[in-house]
């Protein structure tokens, strides 16, 4: 049975020197696998140009229908485009998708404070398998249009998918060896010290009490939520995550937290 990893890759990341070639370099040691990319500093920084607001809730970007259109742009566009160009350099066969494509990804309406921005519902994980065993490389830009669809819809912008939740429930659907949450911090600390294994079932009293906020608690729900669909393994930390098997922070599913079968 094939079983990929699963990769996110920090948005805010792609864009310091060198960083996303070594993680090119590294995927490719890792081959099968599935890359979920973010993009917020370059949506912020568009946002910001076109004057259109940048706020955040919880981890999660306000996403206004001129907001969903920039989102669309920048993922489904350049930064997608970035990431898939580096990965060739490594030597994968990537390929450029966005949740849109071949019905790939499909979302419900999140919370109405957040405007247009989704919950994975149904991802189509026949396709992702199709390529892997084609062997090529899926390179995901988080979005996803509604379901169901609006009666009389006129191809408005899909809605805005965090991207570590898409990488949770596309982790989930495959039935992923492992997810690998990617960014810029070695882990997660609680009351400043690094953890190298947290159990699931803390998760929610640990965000709670503050010691996860934003983009941290973001992750760390994503992460559990991956478990309960049917992930193996879950860990958060930096780019060491890549070459190092005891990197980061490993999620693991408590006593509450159904094992995948």
């Amino acid at each position: 049975m094939l079983s990929p990893r699963v990769v996110k890759l920090g948005g805010n990341e792609l864009d310091r020197p060198g960083w996303l070639a070594s993680c090119a370099r590294a995927l490719a040691r890792l081959d099968p696998v599935v890359v979920v990319h973010g993009g917020g500093r370059a949506i912020s920084a568009l946002c910001r140009r076109l004057g259109l607001g940048v706020e955040q809730r919880d981890g999660l970007r306000v996403t206004t229908p001129e907001v969903a259109e920039v989102v669309e742009l920048v993922l489904g566009g350049p930064v997608n485009r970035q990431v898939v160009a580096e990965l060739r350099a490594a030597g994968l066969d990537a390929v450029g998708l966005s949740g849109v494509d071949g019905g790939l990804l499909v979302a419900r309406p999140a919370a109405a404070d957040l405007g247009m921005v989704g919950e994975i519902v149904h991802v189509r994980a026949g396709l992702l398998e199709s390529l892997l065993l084609a062997g090529l490389t899926p390179v995901i830009a988080p979005m996803a249009p509604p379901l169901p669809p609006a009666p009389g819809a006129n191809g408005g912008p899909p809605l805005n998918v965090n991207a570590d939740a898409a990488a949770a429930a596309i982790a989930g659907a495959l039935h992923a060896a492992e997810l690998l949450l990617v960014s810029d911090v070695a882990g997660v600390q609680v009351d400043g010290v690094l953890r190298p294994m947290l159990d699931a079932g803390d998760v929610e009293a640990l965000i709670e009490r503050g010691g996860a906020t934003d983009g941290m608690a973001a992750k760390l729900r994503a992460a559990t939520a991956a478990l309960h669909a049917g992930a193996r393994a879950v860990r958060i930390g930096d780019l060491r995550l890549l070459e190092d098997p005891g990197a980061g922070t490993r999620l693991v599913a408590g006593a509450s937290t159904p094992q995948p079968a």
